[in-house]
């Protein structure tokens, strides 16, 4: 006790202590409710994910600053002793300073988080995202080393090296992630809307198309330009470290060069990946068949194509095993449609009930959107063993041909239910030679 306080604390004193220090907690408790609602009612209009973020951020670290306080001014009523004040006044401003970098990096982190929400969740930027799982780790790595030096500090450990190197590089070590962050989130929005502006739309091309082909070059151009400005960024920052990057960038040459001989399928893919991009022949969105694989394409990179297929099976196409790609879903579609009527049927009559139907569905408002050309009969397209082919041909907006017709053969069907059109089904007659209960001429019975 004499060790820590200069006389033995009255009971006044002690009372003193713990009604500033109760006083200072309840005050803390009604600073938070206050906080809270002024919040709530300035962004009451814009609330946003941001808003809440930025309320999670400062509420508990405002009720512990004003219990800090509250212990700080609740000790004066006590007598310590010199050499312990000192050490509190220490811990107080550690604790602040710990208090403040918290604050800090939980504010960064939930600005991080929200752009990944509401920016790059929309832009669906891979790389985006990776820069964003970075930033995070930079910044957790940043706090914890300004809480490790605030603690070595407390604790009379040298720390002037690091403070030292902190203040000559630190500011620009910062700044260049700083700028080299904000350069990836320039790209993620500028570089689709540079696109989607130089994009030409070519005689008959649909609006969706053009839009579909600025996606995929969006993608691809965002992802190049963003990987070039991190390459930059970290060669500088390894300079800022003290290290000599001439050495580092002739063995990245002579690794390249190694790679570049042991990676020609690589070389081979990117080369395919560039051409497809370049030439147009897909983009995400389209349905296409490539390396015997058929599917909606999900993803294309200059490496290789992501394709799902009707069952959901998601493949991962190499663009160098792309020998031909045919393109289902290119500005336009086509319904190709084999019908089979009896050999009994007036063909004419079935022709005019098909061209009806047809008619019929190219006029209804719910598809009409969808249908180009309407579908009519082509020809009659094969005399079958069962029955008359009659093929039916029509064009569609992109991927909408395979809706187009499911709903022109349900409504064909109830067409000929109702004409009393035949379709037919196999059939087979089978011989069994001659009868053996066939009466023979001399058998009386």
């Amino acid at each position: 006790m004499l060790s820590v306080f200069t006389e033995n604390p009255t009971q006044e004193q002690l009372l003193w202590f713990s009604a500033v220090l109760a006083g200072f907690i309840v005050l803390g408790w009604l600073a938070k409710i206050f906080f809270e609602k002024s919040v709530h009612r300035l962004t009451r209009r814009t609330r946003t994910y941001l808003d809440d973020a930025i309320i999670s951020a400062i509420n508990k670290p405002l009720i512990i600053a004003v219990v800090i306080l509250g212990l700080y001014w609740a000790s004066l009523f006590l007598p310590l002793a010199g050499t312990v004040m000192a050490v509190l006044n220490r811990a107080i401003s550690t604790a602040f300073g710990l208090l403040a970098t918290y604050v800090s990096a939980a504010l960064i982190e939930k600005l991080i988080e929200w752009y990944r929400l509401e920016v790059a969740g929309k832009l669906e930027s891979r790389l985006g995202h990776q820069l964003v799982y970075l930033s995070k780790f930079g910044v957790i790595a940043g706090a914890v080393m300004v809480a490790v030096i605030l603690v070595l500090d407390f604790f009379g450990m040298p720390v002037t090296p690091v403070k030292d190197w902190l203040a000559v590089h630190g500011g620009r070590f910062v700044l260049i992630a700083a700028l080299a962050i904000i350069a990836v989130f320039v790209l993620d929005q500028a570089i689709p809307r540079v696109v989607s502006r130089s994009v030409s739309r070519g005689a008959g091309e649909l609006e969706e198309e053009v839009k579909k082909r600025a996606d995929t070059l969006s993608k691809v151009l965002a992802a190049a330009g963003q990987a070039f400005v991190l390459f930059v960024a970290v060669f500088i920052l390894l300079s800022e470290l003290g290290i000599d990057i001439a050495p580092v960038l002739a063995g990245v040459g002579v690794v390249g060069l190694a790679v570049g001989f042991g990676a020609q399928n690589l070389v081979r893919d990117i080369l395919a990946g560039l051409f497809v991009i370049l030439e147009n022949q897909y983009r995400v969105g389209d349905v296409v068949r490539v390396a015997d694989i058929s599917g909606l394409v999900e993803d294309i990179n200059l490496r290789r194509t992501v394709l799902r297929d009707l069952d959901g099976i998601v493949h991962f196409v190499p663009n160098g095993e792309i020998k031909v790609a045919s393109n289902f879903t290119r500005e336009w579609s086509r319904v190709n449609l084999n019908v089979s009527v009896g050999y009994g049927e007036d063909l004419d009559r079935v022709i005019a009930v098909i061209n009806r139907v047809g008619k019929e569905l190219a006029e209804d408002p719910a598809w009409a959107p969808s249908i180009l050309k309407t579908p009519q009969v082509l020809r009659v397209d094969n005399l079958g063993d069962s029955g008359i082919d009659i093929k039916i041909l029509g064009d569609t907006r992109p991927i909408k041909q395979w809706d187009v017709m499911g709903e022109l053969r349900k409504r064909i069907k109830k067409a000929f239910d109702q004409e009393g059109i035949e379709i037919p089904w196999p059939h087979t007659k089978v011989y069994f030679g001659n009868s053996p209960f066939k009466s023979s001429p001399k058998d009386p019975g």
